[in-house]
């Protein structure tokens, strides 16, 4: 059955304006645009903020766990007869003023700023670690979005292109020429096509609002239109990543200081089986009187605890002991996460470059190469347009599997950075975005 020159014409342009995979280049710098939305979240985050703040309580902490307390000033009046209550009366009447000073046992003070220094490192840690999770949410988001948008782009184009398919199978139909059940299929592929346009849109705000709250802000600009980037190579084996979270995450470094600060704790309770000791001075004011001519007086006290009470002690003892193996214990267990994040992180990264290889080298290509070939025996009536639909249909989904791919890879490079704590050598590369010129007016 001969088909109609405009039909063919406009099923000729489905390849033209299909979307076409980019190949692997050289490596060029990152985008501004996504280095400065990170610069935005981590100093707009409300999370990172209060973490600042509470990092800002804790090494306030520091110094008055050092230092000695506050001496003692006192005032006092000695020997006064109670019937006059005169000054001048008896030899023993007198004004005095005490200052004493107390002492803690040596090590003591020592002890008390270590541990104070080693809970500020913990929250320096979890700091420095928050930063990295928001890092990697930003980099989530911002590949998500692209994907999405590749997605939303593919499906629009889809949809326009069968709107010509209808109005063309309904006039061939009208005129005899063509079958019902194409206009039929033609118009519920539209259909299918629109309710999933509405789901990756719907998914697109939903990756964008999960942006803007992570920036803490609305964003003043489209991300509608990200730059391309290229497939990273793959980083050095899940082993070597290992050992880089082992030495550089803040994570883990919080728990080995959640760990000398127990066993300062420790080191404190055993000192307090010891005595502090009190130093006081003093200067009695008199008058003169019949007896005496009011000579001033001056003295010293010395002064200790008496820790008779070891119970507690030994309590305490127990209780800085246990603290610290369960902060061992937690340290062995998140490493143990953290070591299996990274392995099975690792893993869909190979995935995924597995997949991006094999849609841009041998998926799409032979999709494309049967959607040629589709078309060609379409053209001379060898082929059903239902064969036409599915092949076309075929690339569409294999473009969106490989921007999948693509984004998911950079996701998982993303996940991988926030494990080990550092940016890793081999980073995506990405090309700028006119949305740089909209952040940056």
């Amino acid at each position: 059955m001969k088909r109609t020159p405009c039909l063919r014409a406009v099923l000729a342009l489905t390849i033209l304006f299909a979307p076409v995979a980019i190949s692997a280049g050289e490596n060029i710098p990152p985008s501004p645009l996504l280095e400065q939305l990170i610069e935005i979240a981590l100093t707009e985050n409300s999370g990172l903020k209060a973490s600042e703040n509470r990092l800002q309580i804790f090494e306030n902490k520091i110094p008055p766990a050092g230092s000695f307390n506050d001496p003692t000033l006192s005032f006092g009046l000695s020997n006064y007869p109670v019937d006059t209550l005169n000054d001048n009366q008896t030899p023993m009447t007198g004004k005095s003023i005490k200052l004493s000073q107390a002492f803690p046992f040596p090590g003591k003070l020592a002890a008390r700023e270590m541990a104070a220094e080693q809970q500020a490192q913990w929250y320096q840690g979890m700091l420095a670690d928050n930063r990295l999770q928001v890092i990697r949410k930003i980099k989530e988001s911002y590949y998500s979005l692209y994907s999405l948008n590749k997605a939303i782009l593919i499906t629009e184009k889809n949809i326009s292109l069968l709107k010509d398919f209808i109005r063309l199978t309904e006039t061939s139909y009208e005129t005899g020429k063509g079958l019902q059940q194409d206009v039929l299929r033609a118009q519920m592929e539209h259909a299918v096509l629109i309710d999933r346009l509405y789901t990756f849109r719907q998914q697109h705000q939903s990756a964008l609002a999960e942006m803007e709250r992570t920036l803490n802000q609305s964003l003043p600009f489209s991300l509608s239109d990200l730059p391309d980037f290229n497939f990273p190579d793959l980083p050095p084996s899940s082993a070597d990543l290992e050992q880089t979270a082992e030495e550089n995450r803040p994570l883990l470094s919080s728990y080995q200081a959640v760990i000398r600060q127990y066993q300062a704790q420790k080191e404190l309770a055993k000192l307090d089986f010891n005595p502090d000791l009190k130093v006081g001075l003093a200067y009695t004011f008199r008058e003169r009187t019949a007896a005496d001519r009011g000579t001033d007086f001056v003295g010293i006290e010395l002064g200790m605890d008496l820790p008779v009470y070891r119970a507690k002690r030994n309590a305490a003892v127990a209780e800085a002991e246990a603290g610290r193996r369960m902060a061992i214990e937690q340290y062995r267990d998140i490493q143990t996460t953290i070591l299996f994040n990274i392995h099975d992180e690792y893993s869909r990264l190979e995935k995924a470059y597995a997949q991006f290889n094999l849609y841009k080298s041998g998926i799409l290509p032979l999709a494309r190469q049967n959607f040629e070939a589709v078309l060609s025996g379409y053209q001379v009536g060898k082929n059903s347009f239902l064969a036409l639909l599915e092949s076309q249909k075929a690339v569409n989904n294999y473009e969106m599997e490989y921007y999948r791919a693509l984004a998911e890879g950079q996701r998982s490079w993303a996940r991988l950075e926030a494990e080990t704590g550092m940016a890793l050598s081999t980073s995506p590369v990405q090309q700028e975005s006119n949305a740089l010129d909209q952040i940056q007016n």
